[in-house]
């Protein structure tokens, strides 16, 4: 008798954990992880200006946007950027609000993009409309509030990012149907 109760005790645990709602915060939680060391692993092996070549970080919250909509990228974005400065330094201080405010710009176009159109098309429309809207962020910073921009321009940053971009393009519509049907979000 006493191992149907346990039984019973497992079950109830591998059913909350298999909850949509579980599986939110569990692969906001991992996301959030990869956000912080990507960038690392990436530095580590491609050297200091990996993170602006590659952008490793735009990955994780491109994925969770994709997989887990706006909300979950949004906290990737946040606790990426926040966590990855606090435990490396990186991004600069200085830099971390407009990283901030990037990733959070392009968590809220993939997400709300990806409803309308398939992954590949929304995220192609993320790259292009994030920067735009970025340039208008930056724009505001220096024009509005006399703030600088820390030598940041949305232009060389995107010639600088193109590989980044292409590996973007790749792996994150891959990358998010894979974890989709991994997990069995749908159901």
């Amino acid at each position: 008798m006493e191992k149907v109760k346990e039984m019973k005790k497992s079950n109830g645990l591998a059913e909350i954990l298999s909850s949509k709602k579980a599986k939110y915060v569990v692969g906001t939680i991992l996301l959030s992880g990869i956000g912080i060391a990507l960038p690392r692993i990436f530095h580590i092996l491609a050297g200091a200006n990996a993170g602006a070549t590659f952008l490793p970080m735009h990955i994780a919250v491109l994925v969770a946007a994709c997989v887990f909509g706006a909300l979950s990228a949004s906290v990737v974005a946040g606790s990426s950027v926040v966590f990855s400065w606090m435990l490396t330094g990186m991004p600069s201080l200085a830099r971390l609000p407009y990283m901030l405010i990037e990733l959070v710009i392009y968590a809220v176009l993939l997400s709300v993009l990806n409803k309308k159109y398939n992954s590949y098309i929304a995220l192609m429309g993320t790259i292009i409309l994030g920067r735009i809207l970025y340039a208008g962020v930056l724009f505001a910073a220096v024009h509005l509030f006399h703030l600088s921009t820390y030598g940041v321009s949305v232009w060389q940053s995107v010639q600088a990012g193109l590989p980044g971009i292409v590996l973007q393009l790749i792996c994150v519509p891959w990358t998010g149907r894979a974890i989709k049907k991994g997990i069995h979000l749908d159901e």
